[in-house]
């Protein structure tokens, strides 16, 4: 090899030792990893779930009261939040420990080699409901329903925008927005669309059942035909009644008839309504006395 041949090769090698590597991103962070992750900042000790629960010890021998931590279903938010060029993903988990309260946490997952690591959680309160969420600017925003200071533990019924960031390596709520009490009117301007008819029962996508509040009356379509009629809103913020209702009149396969017949009834139950991650859920007392839920998804109204 020539002189002139060895001296280029010498500069290409120093050229690229002295180019910086190109990042290579982390792999993204799955639900699976995130059901079976560590979670600090809610007991003394780190929580440890298992397909998405933790359960310690009974707090008595033989008791059933004993700690218990969920991550809720249904919601992850995924961004950089650390300014590193990675996605972390934001979850929510549930805590209680056999009383009525529920304590509610958001926490923020990162990718640290192989692992999952928590770098920062911080508390939402009890029985907080979510109404949405967004993760925008290395930020998390929770828009939820809280407790007020007027407001029975049961019935939280203050608007408020929160958002968290990575501060100091811990999660810090860094601005909180009060917007007023819930009402009614936070169900207008909204297309919800049945996807639950009762725990465990998924509604079909086809045909859809919708809901779409318009003031003191109520319209959609209840699987086979269209419905309208009027809605109540009681002394509690969150108190609601349909009725009485009515519809055209148009038959379907026996399926579509059942299940509208179903849904129609249960909406004359309904006594109730909040929020889950996002979902509104309409609580409804059938002549039994028995409580089931009904849970919606909303999307903007169509024209």
């Amino acid at each position: 090899m020539s002189a002139t041949c060895v001296l280029l090769a010498t500069w290409l090698l120093a050229a690229c030792a002295d180019r910086p590597a190109e990042a290579v991103g982390a792999a993204p962070i799955t639900p699976e990893e995130l059901a079976n992750a560590a979670y600090l900042g809610i007991y003394d000790e780190p929580v440890h779930l298992t397909d998405g629960e933790y359960l310690g010890q009974p707090f008595v021998a033989g008791g059933a009261a004993r700690p218990r931590v969920l991550l809720i279903p249904g919601f992850s938010l995924s961004g950089d939040m650390t300014g590193d060029g990675n996605e972390e993903a934001v979850v929510l988990l549930a805590e209680s420990s056999g009383g009525s309260g529920t304590f509610d946490y958001v926490a923020v997952m990162s990718r640290s080699g192989d692992d999952v690591v928590n770098i920062g959680t911080a508390a939402l309160g009890d029985r907080v409901q979510i109404r949405d969420a967004g993760l925008e600017d290395g930020r998390v925003r929770i828009d939820v329903v809280q407790g007020g200071p007027e407001d029975a533990a049961c019935c939280p019924t203050q608007k408020a925008t929160r958002t968290w960031a990575i501060t100091d390596e811990q999660l810090v709520e860094v601005e909180t927005e009060v917007e007023g009490s819930l009402s009614g009117n936070d169900l207008e301007g909204v297309e919800w669309v049945l996807v639950s008819l009762g725990e465990g029962e998924d509604a079909p996508s086809e045909p859809e059942v919708t809901l779409v509040f318009d003031g003191e009356r109520v319209a959609g379509h209840s699987g086979c035909n269209r419905y309208m009629g009027g809605v109540t809103f009681g002394d509690g913020v969150s108190d609601l009644q349909f009725g009485p209702l009515a519809g055209t009149m148009m038959a379907c396969p026996s399926d579509l008839m059942d299940l509208e017949r179903r849904y129609l009834k249960a909406l004359e139950g309904v006594r109730r309504f909040s929020f889950l991650v996002g979902q509104l859920v309409l609580t409804s007392i059938d002549e039994d006395e028995q409580a089931s839920t009904m849970i919606f998804e909303g999307r903007p109204p169509r024209m």
